[in-house]
């Protein structure tokens, strides 16, 4: 959907969402927003953010509220601030006020919340008090999230159709976060110019998301180690002929995500070695972003982007025989162990905490090929949904070193010629692709993908 389109307002979106679950659930629902946890001691906590399932039918990140839908009326039960509170933490919105913000035809104290429970289904939290206080309010026990049972499993499937496409109100918040990830960034790049080790980078990456109002949705990757696929840390330093892989998404205040990693040269120069293999990857990224449209399995494009791999690999060298034939043997995973990407939205990877449930289709179920076991999401494209297409080359010491590995693929990897391409540890390339009725429209396009203008933004040209 254009941005142009005129946006609903926050209680116009809420009435409508819930009213689309009154559509799908008979009973009544209840949904807790969770609670703050504490790093050490109780006063000292981590920030705090919502439940995505509270979120995206409250719309704000409230600690220790629960909202309560039945035929798309919503009941809001959270406790007024304390004079205590005031003193900490300045002035807040009283219940009722925010009642009224949300469009909640109700609005009770907390303690008010075991009255109106009787017959809800809901979705237990990440937190383990508030899932105590759950089951206690609830009076019975809450199934794992990734299989509930009874009531709470027709609600997850319910939050999964609902959540599936996006609504107008959701793309303008995925926009406005994907806005600050493309301007955050081309500010890694420009700071990798002067900087000396990875944290530097990361800082300059991370302050415009905070200068414009947002917080990482994960965990920022910004490591020369780009073999790591999920690196934490940022301590290395940087030298000329490293690549650097940063993977940095924005989160709006609203919960709502983005997911994009771009990976560079340093020095502002790729060498002949890694510039092949960037654009392998680039060549599986382009492919694959070509190929969504509504309709389209994900499935598909997994295999379109393996089997790109394979022949660009091949053609380098690299591996050894027909595209088709070292996918059918699962040899481009010992490059690209992972899968092509994942649903995007309230949660970077969203509604991953009912596992495959959202993820796969009924009656699909993950394999446990090698190629295959990391495919997070294997269901047809719908309009209306964001995904991420993020292929990626990486040399992985305990996948290439392991001696059942290496017999198994050792007629068809040129180990020989994998040894002059040791100056590529990991290359991703990340968009965020919205399905459309006619195609896609790729929303990170103002952050650019192809070799030369990657290379200009680091050197600042």
């Amino acid at each position: 959907m254009p941005a142009s389109d005129s946006i609903p307002s926050l209680q116009t979106t809420l009435l409508h969402r819930r009213q689309r679950l009154a559509d799908l659930v008979g009973c009544p629902v209840v949904l807790w927003s969770g609670g703050r946890s504490p790093r050490n001691f109780p006063a000292n906590t981590y920030p705090f953010r919502a439940s995505s399932h509270f979120l995206y039918f409250a719309g704000l990140s409230l600690d220790h509220a629960a909202i309560r839908l039945d035929n798309g009326r919503m009941e809001l039960f959270m406790d007024d601030p304390t004079p205590a509170d005031i003193l900490w933490h300045g002035a807040m919105p009283t219940r009722d006020e925010i009642a009224q913000q949300i469009g909640a035809e109700a609005a009770y104290p907390l303690e008010q919340l075991t009255h109106r429970v009787v017959g809800a289904a809901t979705v237990a939290v990440q937190d383990t008090g508030t899932r105590y206080a759950q089951a206690q309010a609830l009076r019975r026990g809450l199934f794992p999230t990734k299989r509930p049972e009874g009531l709470d499993r027709e609600l997850a499937l319910a939050l999964v159709e609902l959540r599936l496409c996006h609504d107008a109100s959701a793309l303008a918040e995925m926009r406005r976060a994907i806005a600050i990830t493309v301007e955050a960034h081309l500010a890694g790049m420009a700071a990798t110019r002067t900087a000396t080790q990875e944290s530097e980078v990361r800082a300059a990456i991370e302050a415009v998301m905070i200068r414009r109002g947002a917080t990482p949705a994960y965990t920022s990757i910004v490591t020369t180690r780009g073999e790591v696929l999920h690196s934490d840390r940022s301590c290395n330093r940087l030298q000329p002929g490293d690549l650097m892989l940063v993977d940095a998404g924005a989160e709006t205040e609203s919960g709502w995500a983005s997911d994009v990693t771009r990976t560079y040269p340093v020095s502002g120069t790729f060498s002949p070695t890694q510039r092949d293999l960037y654009d392998v990857v680039l060549a599986a990224h382009d492919r694959c972003i070509d190929y969504v449209h509504s309709g389209a399995e994900y499935r598909t494009l997994h295999w379109r982007a393996a089997l790109t791999m394979a022949d660009g690999l091949a053609q380098l060298g690299i591996l050894k025989g027909d595209p088709e034939s070292l996918v059918e043997q699962d040899a481009h995973a010992l490059f690209f162990p992972h899968g092509i990407g994942h649903l995007l939205g309230l949660d970077v990877h969203d509604m991953e905490d009912f596992g495959d449930l959202a993820g796969y289709a009924p009656g699909r179920v993950r394999s446990d090929r090698f190629g295959l076991c990391y495919l997070r999401l294997d269901r047809p494209l719908q309009a209306g949904m964001v995904v991420t297409i993020e292929p990626g080359f990486y040399q992985v010491d305990a996948l290439l070193n392991d001696p059942e590995r290496r017999a198994n693929f050792d007629g068809v990897v040129n180990w020989e010629r994998l040894e002059e391409f040791r100056d590529v540890r990991g290359i991703r390339i990340e968009d965020d692709v919205l399905v459309t009725e006619t195609g896609s429209e790729v929303l990170t396009v103002a952050l650019p993908t192809d070799a030369d203008s990657v290379a200009q933004c680091v050197r600042g040209e």
